[in-house]
């Protein structure tokens, strides 16, 4: 007799589930806390560097002076492309000409893996794993400029090595060196998304690397996921809703419309946190910081929200994300609107990279079960 064996019954989207054991950090949604390591991520955003912070998740520590400018040094040293990978780039922008440069970063990180002759994870030790890792997140910012330069008709710029992650980044967006307070708003945004719990993209990487696939692979999956728009959303689109309303007048009616519709308000709200999303609280710092029209606009209707939901829709909490108050402070900064979520991914990279070097620590393949709903098997065979 055949018996069906029993399978637990599990949330949707395994939500909540503990997949496994990990030393890289967490998210504390109803505490409004996340960290990495053992330190909070928005106080290593307030007082270090992108490149200690990148240490940080590869090593388990932070550097000290010396180990620090040598990171930074070997990091930057690794910016510059194969050949293979340049003379790609300009087929690969075409290709992706309405997809924009993270469908792009896809087929050359592929081919960056290739030209490198990365070899999969299960057959590498410690060492020449983190080397691949370094290459492949010191290459994502160079890649994903060149595709947006390409896309715009412009050519790319080459990196420089006498810059740091977040002021190279940007001279390599823009082709002049930017100024300071922009480096430091956007390396603090790098910084606070550089890891983020086990969500869709991470988990990918790590179910990719448990089958011992090369790290390109892995990273490739990991984007590949980020495009979804229910998991990487864009920045771009909380500026939209700020578009659309307009002008302050309008703030009143065009949100209750959108609760009373059910719609979602872009920027708002977050499947993990039920207080404050701590990365919103301090980009609203930074953007604060600069000040101007777009900023006491985007203030005011998040004050303006929150007081119409308590009105309408009284017990229900809903918060400003990371997505609300980044991309205001990307654009006081400069970056072109197609580039908000690319420059997301310039910074999940290197937690992609720590979890995939995590993983591959362990030799046991991912692989959850599903519960079968269809038609009951074994049904016979109709004849042709």
């Amino acid at each position: 007799m055949t018996t069906t064996p029993v399978v637990p019954a599990v949330p949707r989207g395994l939500a909540g589930v503990v997949v496994t054991d990990t030393a890289l950090g967490d998210v504390r949604g109803r505490e409004g806390f996340y960290h990495y390591r053992q330190y909070s991520a928005i106080e290593l955003a307030q007082t270090r560097g992108f490149e200690d912070v990148w240490y940080l998740m590869f090593h388990g520590e932070l550097p000290d002076r010396a180990q620090a400018a040598d990171f930074t040094a070997r990091t930057a040293s690794l910016r510059a492309l194969p050949a293979e990978v340049t003379e790609a780039l300009p087929a690969i922008a075409r290709a992706g000409a309405v997809s924009g440069p993270l469908a792009g970063l896809r087929t050359a990180l592929s081919l960056l893996g290739a030209s490198r002759s990365y070899r999969p994870v299960y057959d590498l030790d410690t060492d020449h794993r983190r080397a691949d890792a370094l290459a492949a997140c010191a290459a994502v910012p160079t890649i994903l400029t060149a595709l947006h330069r390409l896309g715009e008709g412009l050519a790319p710029v080459e990196p420089r090595e006498d810059l740091p992650y977040a002021a190279n980044y940007l001279y390599m967006l823009t082709g002049t060196e930017p100024e300071p307070d922009r480096v430091r708003a956007v390396e603090q945004y790098l910084i606070s998304t550089v890891d983020h719990g086990f969500n869709a993209s991470t988990f990918t990487a790590r179910v990719v690397a448990s089958t011992g696939a090369d790290l390109a692979a892995c990273l490739v999956a990991a984007v590949g996921a980020l495009s979804g728009p229910l998991h990487g959303g864009a920045p771009s689109r909380a500026l939209d809703t700020l578009d659309a309303i307009g002008t302050p007048d309008r703030i009143d009616g065009w949100i209750r419309e959108q609760v009373l519709s059910g719609r979602r308000i872009m920027g708002f709200g977050h499947p993990v946190y039920r207080t404050e999303d701590p990365r919103s609280r301090m980009l609203k710092s930074i953007a604060q910081g600069f000040g101007g029209p777009l900023v006491d606009f985007a203030v005011e209707v998040e004050r303006q929200v929150e007081a119409i939901l308590a009105e309408l829709k009284p017990g229900r909490e809903l918060h400003t994300n990371v997505e609300f108050y980044a991309g205001v402070v990307m654009e006081l900064c400069g970056l072109p609107r197609a580039m908000f979520t690319p420059t997301f991914c310039a910074a999940r990279v290197i937690g992609w990279s720590a979890n995939i070097l995590e993983q591959a620590e362990d030799s046991k393949i991912i692989r959850p079960a599903a519960r079968y709903i269809g038609t009951p098997a074994p049904q016979p065979v109709p004849a042709p």
